[in-house]
């Protein structure tokens, strides 16, 4: 099977990309993948009433199928302790391989065992939801949240391939499939103005999930991020752009509880408010917070935080990994289709930004 999209990492090794509507249906079994004499499947039960016969048919070698609760709080060191605990009751060894069949949260904790069980075995992503498919599973970032911040315990540690069906996203809910839009439209706006133009173009069809519409998104998300981590693959520097939004975004997901706010709809609100730094700053014009915001609102994405401690989420800020010599590094829009780097934002800015989003004080 020839993939959609090759990774192509620094020291040679690739991570192929396949995207095929129907791919889990297909009627042969995936015998094109190196898989070991056996493979455990890391899903949640949501996942596995929907596709888990499907994807334990795929294989001819034996498969210990394990679950893990399903949400953001189970993205955690004890669900991680309690997944390797199983895998070591079942007496698996080196040669074994991890699929993580679901979305964002079994896709990075299934990652981070794959990476850490007996110091490494094969890992294969098989993303069910919009936003793993075209951001989480891709790139070979892998972790569990810590209570004081998201994403703090992983391992860079990349999949031998990414396999997405793009018929799987028929079944999720409007909120879970517009959540992962906030990623989509993140790459229209830090490398790819076309596309943020093509989305602003094609609400109806993508809000649809018209195959075609969903193919593109998809493939075209994927092409960006494998061209950007292709260049840095531990984000010593372009890869930082990848977290525009997540800056603000991760901290609110942290203040407000974990599953609060779904990690789109965080991002979402965090690329609107690097914005309004970034024209506080004087690095953008009004045009570009107003297309940014306008669109994020015609996929049904919020723009504002809820009620939440804004000097909690401007802490919780200086926990997050890209904190470096204790200053924070913010990706800021200067147009559509470019973003800037810095950690030159100073602290009034910051704390203008983070009160002009101040539900309590409006």
């Amino acid at each position: 099977m020839i993939p959609a999209v090759s990774l192509q990492l620094p020291n040679g090794q690739q991570s192929p990309i396949y995207i095929e509507n129907g791919l889990l249906s297909g009627p042969e079994p995936w015998t094109w993948l190196d898989t070991g004499p056996e493979v455990a499947l890391i899903t949640n039960a949501t996942v596995a009433e929907l596709f888990g016969e499907q994807a334990e048919s795929q294989f001819s070698v034996p498969v210990h199928t394990i679950q893990i609760g399903d949400g953001e709080a189970f993205k955690s060191l004890e669900t991680y302790g309690q997944v390797m605990s199983e895998l070591i009751a079942k007496k698996l060894h080196r040669d074994t391989t991890i699929i993580a069949l679901g979305g964002g949260v079994v896709g990075d904790l299934a990652g981070f065992v794959a990476a850490t069980f007996l110091r490494g075995v094969r890992l294969y992503q098989i993303p069910t939801t919009l936003l793993a498919q075209v951001d989480s599973a891709v790139g070979g970032k892998t972790a569990v949240n810590h209570q004081d911040g998201k994403n703090l315990i992983g391992a860079f540690y990349q999949p031998h391939a990414t396999l997405i069906d793009t018929a799987t996203l028929a079944t999720l809910s409007d909120r879970i499939f517009v959540e992962g839009l906030a990623e989509v439209i993140k790459y229209g706006v830090i490398v790819d103005r076309g596309f943020f133009e093509w989305l602003e173009s094609n609400t109806k069809p993508v809000l649809n999930r018209e195959p075609d519409a969903l193919d593109f998104i998809v493939r075209r998300s994927c092409e960006i991020k494998a061209e950007v981590v292709a260049k840095d693959e531990r984000e010593q520097g372009l890869r930082a752009i990848l977290n525009y939004g997540h800056t603000f975004g991760h901290a609110l997901e942290t203040v407000s509880g974990y599953g609060t706010l779904l990690h789109g709809e965080a991002v979402a609100i965090g690329m609107v408010m690097a914005a309004r730094l970034g024209e506080c700053l004087g690095w953008c014009n009004q045009d570009t917070t107003t297309r940014i915001r306008g669109l994020l609102t015609a996929f049904g994405l919020p723009t504002k935080p809820p009620a939440v401690d804004l000097d909690a989420v401007h802490a919780s800020m200086y926990l997050d990994k890209k904190v470096a010599g204790g200053k924070l590094r913010f990706i800021l829009p200067s147009a559509i289709g470019e973003v800037k780097v810095t950690d030159k934002v100073t602290e009034s800015a910051l704390k203008a930004t983070l009160a002009e989003f101040d539900s309590a004080a409006a």
